[in-house]
Order: C-alpha cells, then structure tokens, then sequence
C-alpha cells in the first residue's frame, strides 16, 4: 500500500528529498507525474481518461506535506523501508488503506515509473 502523511506533520520537510520516486510535495504545491521519473507523453490508467505525464495537478493537501499514492511504491526495489517513515521525527507517514498494494504491484509500478 502506499504511505500516506498525517495531520500530525510538523512540515519539516525531511521526508521530501529521501523518496526515489519524487512522491512526496511541500504542502499547496502542484506535482507532475514527470517529476522525479521516466514518464513521458500520455498515461493511460485504462478509464478512459488520459493524462500527460508533463501536466501540473492539483496538490493533495494544502496544510502539510503529502504523498501522491500513484507514485509511491513505498520505497521497494531501492529500500528496505519507506524512506520517508525511517526519517519522519514524528511518526506521520504511514501506511494508507485507502491504497492496498501487494510487493509486487510496488515493484511494477517502480518499473513503470522508471523505464
């Protein structure tokens, strides 16, 4: 499953610069799925609805510092642990139910990310 940051966060920003797949934006800041990865042109995630991986969208949360469930793989394949909970000093990024991923679903979209 994917990490997600709490209310509880104090918007240190140590979390930020530790996550490979640039999954992890300062609070109101708009993200790209190119950020931090190999993603180019459209994504189509088979809904019908496609998305340039160039194209700003809107931040997640506009308070603290937050994780984009579509770009994390919870650090597998480049870390034992999330990065992000191994240096939060306050214990915010957690595992988020809303986004329940097997080891290898992680994996595949760490490739996907990272052609």
């Amino acid at each position: 499953m994917a990490i997600t940051i709490t209310s509880e966060c104090i918007n240190c920003g140590a979390c930020e610069p530790e996550c490979p797949n640039n999954a992890i934006y300062e609070p109101a800041v708009k993200w790209k799925f190119s950020d931090g990865t190999t993603l180019k042109g459209g994504i189509d995630f088979g809904d019908g609805v496609i998305i340039q991986a160039n194209e700003e969208m809107e931040p997640v949360s506009d308070e603290v510092y937050y994780i984009v469930p579509q770009k994390c793989t919870e650090c597998i394949g480049f870390h034992e642990e999330p990065q992000c909970a191994a240096v939060c000093p306050v214990d915010c990024c957690v595992p988020d139910p809303d986004y329940v991923e097997n080891d290898k679903e992680l994996l595949d979209k760490k490739e996907w990310l990272h052609i």
